[in-house]
C-alpha cells in the first residue's frame, strides 16, 4: 500500500491530504457508533438504563444561569455587567470620567 509521493504534484497530494483526512473521520465515525451500540446492548442485556447509570444526573454538565448585574451604565440602564470577566467599554468610561465603581452599581 505504499504511494510514491515523489510523483505526485502539489494538486494530487492536497488531494491525498483531504481524502486521507476524511477517512480518518469516518473511522473515527465508525468507532463511536461500535462503541455506543456496545454499551447500549450491555445495559440491555443488565436490565439498566443510562439514566439509572448515571443517577439521574447524566453525564454532560447542567448549564449554569447567568450572574446578576453588579454594574449598570448610568448613560444607558439597558447595559449592565456582571463583574465577571473583561470589563465592558462602557465601564472602562466611566472609570475614565472619573466614577467610581460604587457609583456604577445597581
Amino acid at each position: 500500500m505504499a504511494i510514491n509521493l515523489k510523483g505526485l504534484n502539489q494538486h494530487q497530494l492536497n488531494e491525498l491530504i483531504h481524502r486521507a483526512e476524511s477517512r480518518k473521520h469516518e473511522l473515527a465515525k465508525e468507532k463511536i457508533i461500535r462503541v455506543r451500540e456496545k454499551v447500549l446492548a450491555l445495559l440491555k442485556a443488565e436490565g439498566v438504563t443510562l439514566e439509572e447509570l448515571f443517577d439521574g444526573r447524566g453525564a454532560g454538565r447542567k448549564a449554569r444561569s447567568a450572574a446578576k448585574a453588579k454594574y449598570r451604565n448610568p448613560a444607558d440602564h439597558a447595559q449592565t455587567w456582571s463583574g465577571r470577566g473583561k470589563r465592558p467599554r462602557w465601564f472602562n468610561a466611566a472609570l475614565a470620567a472619573g466614577k467610581k465603581e460604587k457609583d456604577l452599581l445597581v
